[in-house]
């Protein structure tokens, strides 16, 4: 008798650990390493807004590459908006400009494209900057985001 009860407890402890384990991991699941989260930095802006596809945090460039996403039409003005492209000490090392690949006059999300090129002689870490245009010129409707790549080759 000793026995089976001693097997049910270990048989309840193995459940248990397992139950335990299996809710551990789906809860950490949800969440990205600290590193990936803090990898776009969104300046009055959210996912919400404005979404990177190409290239993404962390990804290695050559000198010419292509900026894709999309992004709500009220980020745009008459179907555009800029992209930046500085060096790691803050140096602009280039400008593009983002089009809209579909009609823009919408509250919708809006698929962009722009291609951006580096000086042939930079290779290094650089940060990627997508500024909501801002005809107005008031800094409180300013909004972008930014995120760090490596620009080789």
């Amino acid at each position: 008798m000793k026995k089976i009860i001693l097997l049910i407890i270990i048989l309840i402890i193995i459940v248990g650990f397992f139950w335990f384990l299996s809710n551990f991991q789906k809860e950490n699941n949800n969440q990205l390493p600290p590193e990936e989260n803090e990898s776009i930095i969104y300046n009055n802006a959210s996912a919400e807004l404005i979404k990177v596809e190409l290239p993404f945090p962390g990804a290695v460039t050559g000198k010419s590459f292509s900026v894709i996403g999309e992004a709500r039409g009220t980020w745009f003005f008459e179907a555009s908006f800029p992209i930046q492209l500085f060096d790691k000490d803050g140096k602009l090392l280039a400008t593009a400009i983002a089009q809209a690949q579909e009609d823009w006059m919408t509250e919708n999300f809006v698929p962009f494209k722009a291609d951006i090129t580096a000086p042939e002689s930079y290779i290094g870490e650089a940060t990627l900057v997508l500024k909501k245009d801002n005809p107005s010129g008031l800094p409180d409707k300013d909004a972008s985001i930014s995120f760090k790549i490596t620009v080789e080759y």
